[in-house]
């Protein structure tokens, strides 16, 4: 491929040349279109020699980035700054997204006008799914794999700002702490993990589980007012009431206590209303309900 470029392109191709065996070194025209590629550009079906009409950079991105990929080659083409790199998605031949970072610059003419440009295109695969990773851990629970309390708590505020009306349930197994101090930490953690594997079986589909808490879950109930969440939520712990662990170390009772709320503009209104709940519940004893929006004499047990 070398040798398509002239001597002042191929200066200004190694200003830009890492030696990156996923690299796409790219070669456009005034217009935008691709006239040369290396054969990394392949992986995107693309092979520059056989095409009757070569690609436009622009084309080469998903179509929701490509007028944003265009304004950045018509910066470059303008002689703006193109000291910085664009980072777009790109569509593989195999239907698959691959992602990259683009840096070009301009080749220029005797009078300064760009008759073209020269670029790299460097795949970012690894490092975006890094990020997506790290991005993932920073919202799981790593016992659980549930969403965690900083999840919980975006969601709650998305859902108090835009769809008030449904529920909140906190549902307490606060009486693993005795089983921790006598078996150690592990036989505690594979309690949680049951729990939390049984909770999610019963709940419905547009229910949002999250760990918010050692022995505390808090369940989003977009579509359910209080006296439905309060339902669910009654059948949810007669099921836990009959569910054992055969591996604990002494039998362990799975009833919760449960405080409901009903979801209202203000997230940390909906949340103290729950936990004030969950406090009235708890003092009854487990396996109880309590709702915030309810009366005490007609909380019930589950």
């Amino acid at each position: 491929m070398i040798q398509d470029f002239t001597l002042h392109e191929g200066v200004a191709l190694y200003g830009l040349l890492a030696e990156e065996a996923r690299d796409v070194v790219l070669k456009i025209d005034r217009e935008g279109f691709v006239v040369h590629a290396s054969s990394g550009i392949e992986r995107l079906g693309i092979t520059i020699p056989d095409m009757l009409i070569n690609p436009h950079l622009a084309d080469l991105a998903e179509p929701d980035q490509a007028d944003t990929l265009r304004a950045f080659l018509g910066v470059v083409m303008r002689g703006g700054s193109a000291s910085g790199w664009f980072e777009f998605a790109a569509r593989r031949a195999d239907g698959g997204t691959d992602w990259f970072t683009l840096q070009l610059r301009p080749l220029l003419d005797g009078d300064g006008t760009a008759y073209g440009a020269i670029g790299i295109m460097r795949s970012i695969e690894e490092r975006r799914a890094l990020e997506e990773r790290l991005f993932a851990a920073t919202l799981t629970d790593p016992l659980t794999g549930l969403a965690n309390r900083r999840a919980f708590r975006t969601m709650l505020r998305h859902l108090a700002r835009h769809r008030p009306g449904g529920s909140l349930a906190l549902f307490d197994i606060g009486h693993l702490h005795p089983l921790w101090l006598r078996h150690g930490a592990s036989a505690g953690d594979r309690i949680v993990s049951t729990f939390a594997g049984l909770l999610r079986q019963l709940l419905h589909r547009n229910h949002i589980l999250a760990r918010i808490g050692d022995e505390r879950f808090g369940v989003l109930m977009p579509d359910d007012a209080p006296p439905a969440a309060e339902a669910v939520a009654a059948s949810a712990l007669a099921e836990l009431a009959r569910a054992t662990d055969n591996g604990a170390p002494e039998p362990i009772d799975l009833r919760a206590s449960v405080g409901i709320s009903a979801i209202c503009g203000d997230a940390d209104e909906t949340l103290r209303r729950a936990e004030l709940a969950l406090v009235h519940a708890r003092a009854r004893g487990r396996g109880r309900i309590a709702c915030g929006d309810t009366p005490p004499g007609q909380r019930r047990r589950a």
